[in-house]
């Protein structure tokens, strides 16, 4: 836990309580998040997830600790839980106590070792879900927070187990103005045009369609133009997905998952694909 008037921290047992019956994390999934894998102790991309952390906090109005705090929590918690092979690290910021003012923050760390490789390796089926609103929605209304990683991840959960019950492994928010958007915990990655050496690109959704920016894509894409690809955000439509040569959703803890299926439909597969996308992922600190 962190305590954010002495910019300090203090190891607790996650088996026990910790946070007030009454904090707003807990009542209202009021506050922001980040997740971030650590692989053998060393935590990736922690910069990127710091910077979409404080962006998400500024447009819910959050004080968060700074930086360097962080750094030393996140560098703590690790030590503390010891060394496994893969962990998801948890960033969490609450509004705090109802009627207080100061946030709750604190740094989960959780061994997920082989928790994602049958994904990673066999590709997932995903349905394509209705979003609920047109891609224009976050710009008109910024106070929905389209766009901020927040606790309120209820809906995110729900469009998971919806797909599961109906036996796909995972989801593609489309917008109600039929535009491709993102999976609940994820960033969508299409391949193009990937036999024209000149013209083959990665491409991802755009960011006006209000979607959340993905710290694993834009990692790759430096990596992906060095090796020849252009590599550009586009709006997507759900005709771009069946003729794309690839599709993934990437993620921090995930890496990449290769898609094998959209709502029933076979899509195509390139497994050197895979392990070119693969390599460059692995090389992201």
């Amino acid at each position: 836990m962190i305590d954010v008037l002495a910019g300090t921290n203090r190891l607790v047992d996650p088996g026990r309580p910790q946070l007030r019956i009454s904090d707003l994390a807990a009542i209202r999934g009021d506050g922001v998040f980040e997740t971030m894998l650590a692989r053998r102790g060393v935590p990736r991309k922690v910069e990127a997830h710091l910077s979409r952390l404080a962006a998400s906090a500024r447009m819910a109005e959050l004080d968060i600790p700074a930086r360097a705090v962080w750094h030393d929590t996140i560098t703590n918690a690790l030590r503390a839980h010891g060394l496994c092979e893969e962990a998801l690290v948890k960033l969490a910021v609450s509004r705090g106590v109802e009627g207080g003012d100061r946030v709750t923050a604190w740094v989960h760390v959780s061994d997920c070792t082989g928790h994602y490789d049958t994904q990673r390796t066999r590709g997932i089926d995903v349905l394509l879900l209705d979003r609920g609103y047109d891609s224009g929605l976050g710009i008109r209304a910024p106070w929905l927070l389209i766009g901020a990683k927040t606790l309120s991840y209820a809906v995110n959960m729900a469009a998971l187990r919806h797909a599961r019950s109906n036996g796909a492994d995972d989801a593609i928010f489309v917008s109600s103005d039929g535009i491709v958007l993102e999976g609940p915990t994820s960033t969508l990655l299409l391949a193009m045009h990937v036999d024209d050496p000149a013209r083959r690109t990665l491409v991802t959704p755009s960011l006006d369609s209000g979607v959340l920016a993905g710290t694993t894509q834009a990692a790759v894409y430096p990596l992906a133009r060095a090796a020849g690809w252009r590599a550009h955000h586009a709006e997507l439509h759900v005709e771009d997905l069946f003729e794309a040569d690839a599709a993934w959703l990437v993620s921090s803890g995930r890496l990449l998952a290769p898609i094998n299926r959209i709502d029933g439909r076979v899509l195509k597969r390139r497994p050197s694909l895979d392990a070119e996308l693969s390599g460059w992922i692995h090389q992201i600190e």
